[in-house]
């Protein structure tokens, strides 16, 4: 059996539609295969997403078992369930790990820059000549994962088979012209209604040799004057609780801009070498938007050019 899970801390929209649909692919091409986490969804798994009832298998994982990881591959952020030396596949676009998998797992190991890992897996539903039998739920998962980890097509990852796929699927899926919208106000509907959880919902802790601050924070949604308008005095509690070097990017679809919160100079000064900021009252915001995984990237880079001998695992 090969078990499909991603990271320990949370299941964004982009992990929660890959282990799904992959899963699916595979017991379609007769591998016998199940999607399961320990993890719970975050507010990117809006109401609608729910409602679609595509579930997670109950499967207690088998000593025989082989692992497969799909946007994550970190292994210190794997889930619990994982057993390190039975991976034997790992789809994700995050930085870092690159050298690592590729020496473990050759071609098994399909890490790269693309907008979302749903693309990569979309690609695999289009070379098995089975997308044909892709399930309205997939397909409609899969479209909802590209917008989300593209930000309607506005990040700076976004790549042409990013928006490819999701015209594909979202053909597939019956999705209507409306839904971008419809799902990120739904995800800011969910944020609102419990920040504080939603905010440790998408934490991650960062390295040294990130170059970034050491709690990072992030949440997606519609309209993030809104939000800081609204609820800035939560915001700026719970920031508070997190330590002194703490950054949360607040990313606006409609207008295409990430607000970057840091209140401390610390976490400001980390943010200035690696992109220019103008911060005002502990606010700097950057357009167009620009995601936790490609501050990592610029992190990374800088850590390569100031040790080139360095290798990251």
């Amino acid at each position: 059996m090969k078990i499909i899970t991603s990271g320990a801390s949370y299941l964004d929209i982009d992990a929660y539609a890959c282990c799904i649909a992959y899963a699916e692919l595979l017991n379609l091409q007769g591998i016998p295969a199940r999607a399961i986490s320990s993890a719970q969804p975050n507010a990117s798994v809006s109401k609608s997403v729910l409602g679609w009832a595509a579930a997670f298998d109950d499967y207690p994982p088998t000593p025989d078992d082989e692992f497969v990881l799909v946007d994550v591959s970190d292994y210190h952020h794997f889930d619990p369930l994982v057993v390190l030396k039975r991976v034997v596949e790992v789809i994700d676009h995050h930085p870092g790990y690159e050298r690592y998998w590729a020496q473990r797992l050759g071609p098994a190991a399909d890490i790269r820059p693309i907008g979302a890992a749903a693309t990569q897996v979309f690609q695999r539903w289009q070379a098995s000549g089975l997308l044909m039998q892709i399930s309205v739920q997939s397909a409609a998962l899969l479209a909802t994962a590209i917008l989300d980890n593209t930000l309607n097509f506005t990040g700076q990852m976004t790549t042409a088979a990013d928006i490819a796929a999701y015209g594909e699927l979202a053909c597939r899926a019956k999705l209507s012209v409306d839904w971008p919208q419809q799902y990120f106000l739904e995800c800011q509907a969910s944020i609102e209604a419990n920040l504080a959880a939603a905010l440790a919902a998408d934490l991650k802790r960062m390295k040294p040799e990130s170059h970034l601050p050491q709690v990072f924070a992030q949440m997606t949604l519609w309209d993030a004057d809104a939000l800081l308008k609204n609820h800035r005095l939560t915001i700026k509690r719970w920031m508070a609780e997190q330590g002194d070097d703490c950054l949360l990017n607040v990313i606006s679809v409609r207008d295409s801009k990430s607000c970057l919160l840091a209140p401390s100079d610390v976490s400001q000064q980390k943010l200035n070498h690696l992109w220019p900021l103008d911060w005002q009252a502990g606010v700097a915001v950057v357009s167009p938007s620009m995601l936790r995984k490609e501050w990592l990237k610029r992190g990374l880079d800088t850590a390569s050019h100031c040790a080139p001998n360095t290798i990251v695992q």
